[in-house]
């Protein structure tokens, strides 16, 4: 069968392709058949900015990515979770010491509700803003962690009640 194929090669060495007949022998490989006298053809992709084929450059295709820039949401996201992030590890020693009944406990749980009142004033002032785009986006990707964590502390405060 005859066919096209390309051989590419890594760190940017030029693309050449070599249109040739293959047996179905095994014993036969691309070495054997580029020494049979097959011609190679003119490189894919070529300058012709140097008529002389020594100083002839070979270049392949450029292919550039979009990236996707931040929108508003990722960054108003961003700003949440780093409250959050903060609201619950206040919450998470607030919930340690007041599981051992220690000393520092009232002072734990009065730093973890300030913490959640930042966060969630926070969360309602972009919630209840007057972009109802970015406060769906906003709800879908952290009003549930934020509503988890809000009756959590509620149960550990509760729960300090029910020890004293």
């Amino acid at each position: 069968m005859s066919f096209i194929r390309p051989a590419y090669r890594v760190a940017l060495k030029p693309t050449f392709t070599c249109a040739c007949t293959l047996s179905r022998s095994p014993a036969r490989s691309f070495t054997a058949i580029r020494a049979s006298g097959l011609e190679l053809q003119t490189p894919l992709y070529t300058s012709n900015r140097y008529p002389n084929p020594e100083q002839r450059q070979f270049h392949l295709p450029r292919f550039s990515r979009q990236f996707a820039s931040k929108t508003t949401a990722d960054d108003v996201v961003e700003q949440i979770q780093e409250l959050y992030a903060t609201a619950r590890d206040e919450f998470e020693f607030a919930a340690e010491e007041t599981e051992n009944n220690t000393v520092y406990a009232a002072d734990d749980r009065t730093a973890a509700r300030e913490e959640l009142e930042k966060l969630l004033s926070t969360y309602k002032s972009i919630v209840d803003g007057p972009d109802l785009d970015l406060a769906e986006q906003v709800k879908k990707r952290v009003g549930h962690r934020i509503r988890e964590l809000q009756n959590a502390v509620t149960a550990m405060e509760e729960l300090a009640q029910n020890q004293d």
